[in-house]
């Protein structure tokens, strides 16, 4: 490991930057507070999304010189994520590293055959009623318990992950900031975990069966003050039109790219690119889990675009969850289900987006029912002209007729700008490589 020992939120209102500038200031609205020149120790500032509520998040910007790594290597990224616990910590990500640089085979349990696997549970032998067992599932999961212990990262408290420059990520690794408080995650390229292990469940989707798949490209469980900025999370060199099919089914190996889960808490999530990807973003991820995300799962997504998604962006249970200067672009001949799920208990807060929809694409699939929750919607565009998108939902499919006011009003913003804007501004600003 190589030890150094070592917001770019100013844009002029309804301006597009070309390129950064030198910028020292993180503007809030009420004033201005000071911001140091290494990027690396930057903080959320002041009134920016819910991860500036209360404590706010400082990742390890108070970290010592002996906390401070540059790693280039998964292995050199997961020892520096162990090295001194909770302690502030910086760790700057050189280059693309690769959580599977060996291949899926590395990972494969003696025995395991998956053209066996295929044989055993064909559903013309198998059937649909009853879930796969034996020999060669038992395989698989030794296999799939192999690749979770190599791709997943565990960070710990108090920790700053950044990117160096414009060319550095993280290629089918799995990030779980899980348990902890205080978390900056910013500049990097995720390319999204491929399960190399999908499990056959013969009893799923109306007993027709599905492939399910595990990891998410970043999950945030059970942990408060997490700010993720200006990354780029996708499928990259495995889109989902790229895999094959068995038993009539897609052999789908993605989960989703941002998960926020289980009692986790005052997440802001700024200036993202999320692209090509099909389950994109759960925040809340069952309606069984009421004691855990209660009163919880108060989340900001601002200036971030969505290109390619299918589904999730995002889809609430529970939270408070403020969306406000998105822009969503939905293209011809792509599968796309909705852009916000309405989920159990959720309260969700959608303004000033823009949406650029396909011709013959309606925006009143936009909004997506699953449950009784009332939802605000203000001040939103389409293709730069104002619609109403509970209206327009509720008018052409009135099966799923939603609420409309969500019961409270976001105050934590960092300066909101006009949704019609919002394409260029964010088009030249978000993902990774364009932080100042």
């Amino acid at each position: 490991m190589n030890v150094q020992k070592c917001h770019d939120h100013a844009i002029a209102r309804a301006v597009v930057l070309a390129g950064c500038t030198a910028l020292v200031l993180s503007l809030t609205g009420t004033g201005a507070q000071a911001q140091p020149r290494d990027v690396a120790r930057q903080t959320l500032g002041a009134g920016d999304g819910w991860g500036a509520y209360g404590t706010g998040t400082t990742g390890g910007a108070a970290a010592d010189a002996e906390h401070v790594y540059t790693v280039t290597t998964w292995e050199q990224f997961r020892a520096a994520l162990k090295d001194g616990g909770s302690a502030p910590k910086i760790i700057k990500v050189k280059g693309m590293i690769d959580a599977v640089s060996e291949g899926c085979d590395a990972f494969a349990a003696e025995g395991y055959d998956f053209q066996k696997y295929l044989a055993a549970y064909d559903p013309a032998v198998w059937g649909h009623d009853k879930p796969v067992s034996g020999e060669q599932e038992d395989l698989r999961a030794a296999s799939a318990a192999n690749q979770d212990k190599a791709i997943k990262a565990n960070v710990p408290a108090n920790t700053t992950i950044i990117g160096v420059g414009k060319g550095s990520g993280i290629l089918g690794g799995s990030l779980q900031i899980k348990g902890v408080d205080n978390v900056i995650v910013r500049n990097l390229t995720f390319e999204a975990p491929v399960d190399c292990f999908p499990q056959w469940d013969p009893t799923d989707d109306n007993k027709t069966g599905a492939w399910n798949s595990e990891y998410d490209g970043m999950v945030v469980y059970g942990s408060t003050h997490v700010w993720v900025d200006h990354n780029t999370l996708t499928d990259g060199r495995y889109p989902d039109s790229s895999l094959p099919s068995y038993f009539g089914k897609v052999f789908q190996q993605h989960d989703g790219l941002l998960d926020v889960v289980r009692g986790s808490n005052h997440v802001t999530v700024s200036w993202n690119s999320f692209k090509d990807h099909d389950k994109t973003m759960l925040i809340g991820n069952s309606d069984s889990a009421t004691a855990d995300d209660t009163g919880k799962l108060k989340v900001t997504l601002h200036h971030n675009r969505f290109e390619g998604i299918v589904e999730r962006a995002p889809r609430v249970r529970f939270g408070q969850v403020d969306s406000y200067n998105n822009h969503f672009v939905v293209t011809k001949g792509q599968k796309w289900g909705y852009v916000f799920g309405i989920g159990k208990e959720s309260r969700l807060v959608a303004e000033h987006n823009a949406f650029t929809l396909a011709q013959g694409i309606s925006p009143a699939k936009i909004l997506k029912k699953w449950s009784e929750a009332p939802v605000t919607a203000n001040g939103n565009v389409v293709g730069g002209k104002a619609v109403d998108l509970i209206a327009v939902h509720n008018a052409e499919i009135p099966g799923e007729t939603l609420q409309s006011g969500a019961g409270w009003t976001p105050t934590l913003r960092a300066g909101v700008d006009p949704a019609k804007a919002v394409p260029g501004i964010v088009g030249a600003r978000a993902g990774a490589g364009r932080l100042c």
